[in-house]
């Protein structure tokens, strides 16, 4: 650091604020000191509490972020000559927003924060720069994030599209080797000495019952590339939506009786039909179904209620919730478990029990029930008081749908 060189002090300043008097410029010129240092110096740190306020005379600075651990820091601007560097620290007594870097040898004029505090106090024209300088600033830096968010997305599209792409060619790989293993298993288990052999028998009961597990989770996973792939199509039939719910919640009366959850039906009597198309409103039930027997600990209970309700804009719909004593869901998790392939809990625990305690899955059914849901011109959401395993609080998943789903719009020739 050294003061050999000689600046115009009153010129520098007069870039910088513009609107100050002669004397005022005067004054603050007396208060300043010209200072020089090396390329690579850090002139502030993030965080850290300095009292130093800085005009850049000569070369240029670098002014960057700590995004976190991923990104690491971002440069968010490069300051030059005439520009302000750590005036907000100052005035709003707190740490520095940002790293500042020289990237050149570079001078500043330097005011320490006593005396930056008195023209800010005898200068309203100096406020006023300052105030349209940091706007201006702020204008630029949202810019750049905007710029920066939109680059972002348009890369995790494309991943995504990827990742999709990846599991349909995956799942279609997989359903054909599936068939011809059940096949032959159910060709097998047609021999008389295989009836015969109870041992043998069970060994093959298991490999059916494996093989049909596998082919259920390819059937969801290429559920959800259709749902995002927005190749939902639906086929609209009167769907008895309260037999539909009877007898999903029956199919999984035995898994629940074996861990002795309660399952409680409170079905509204007006509850009525709808118009959807069942294959995907049956997938939407099951998940959420099987959803609150998983998270819900041995001893616990689902109830599985249904009512009319009047939806949005007057429309007459019925509402499907799941209420369970499971281990809850916190609020950060009340959106972000739509999600393809979010999971709860730690996934090195994972189970493939389809009604195993925090059995977990592949993460894709809650995605499957929100895209049934929006295909039908409905919606989905949970509610809970938090993520507990010592009190059990549970969650409740709603499921809302018009009777009526919308119409598709015309395709223009």
């Amino acid at each position: 650091m050294n003061e050999t060189k000689l600046f115009d002090k009153i010129s520098l300043l007069h870039l910088a604020f513009n609107a100050l008097s002669d004397d005022e410029l005067q004054e603050m010129a007396a208060l300043t000191q010209i200072r020089t240092y090396p390329a690579g110096h850090v002139l502030c740190y993030e965080g850290a509490y300095e009292d130093t306020f800085y005009i850049v005379a000569e070369g240029t600075a670098e002014i960057s972020k700590n995004i976190g651990d991923q990104e690491g820091e971002r440069i968010l601007r490069i300051a030059s000559r005439g520009d302000l560097i750590g005036e907000m620290a100052l005035i709003q007594n707190v740490s520095r927003a940002a790293t500042v870097r020289t990237t050149t040898e570079c001078t500043f004029l330097e005011m320490n924060k006593k005396d930056f505090d008195v023209m800010l106090s005898r200068s309203p024209s100096m406020v006023i720069n300052i105030t349209r300088t940091t706007l201006d600033r702020m204008r630029e830096n949202d810019q750049m994030a905007i710029q920066h968010l939109q680059n972002t997305n348009k890369i995790l599209r494309q991943l995504d599209r990827n990742k999709l792409e990846f599991i349909q060619v995956a799942a279609h790989e997989l359903r054909t080797p599936l068939t011809v293993l059940k096949g032959y298993v159910n060709l097998l288990s047609s021999f008389p000495d295989i009836k015969a052999n109870a041992a043998v028998g069970e060994v093959m009961d298991g490999i059916l019952k494996g093989a049909d597990r596998m082919h259920e989770v390819v059937n969801t996973m290429l559920d959800v590339t259709r749902i995002d792939n927005e190749k939902l199509k639906l086929r609209a039939v009167p769907v008895p939506l309260k037999r539909v719910i009877e007898d999903i919640a029956h199919d999984f009366s035995k898994g629940a009786a074996e861990r002795n959850i309660e399952m409680v039906m409170e079905q509204d009597a007006e509850t009525p039909n709808i118009n959807g198309d069942p294959t995907l409103i049956q997938k939407a039930l099951y998940h959420l179904i099987v959803n609150a027997i998983k998270y819900t600990p041995d001893g616990g209970k689902v109830v599985i209620r249904s009512r009319p309700i009047t939806m949005d804009r007057d429309t007459p719909g019925v509402e499907v919730s799941i209420t369970d004593t499971g281990i809850g869901l916190d609020t950060e998790h009340h959106e972000l478990v739509f999600e393809k392939f979010y999971q709860v809990g730690d996934v090195t625990v994972h189970s493939s029990g389809k009604t195993t305690f925090k059995g977990g899955g592949p993460g894709l059914g809650l995605a499957i029930v929100r895209g049934v849901a929006r295909a039908h011109g409905g919606k989905v959401w949970a509610e809970s008081l938090g993520h507990d395993e010592a009190n059990f609080t549970g969650s409740t998943f709603y499921l809302q749908l018009p009777i009526d789903p919308p119409k598709p719009e015309p395709i223009n020739p």
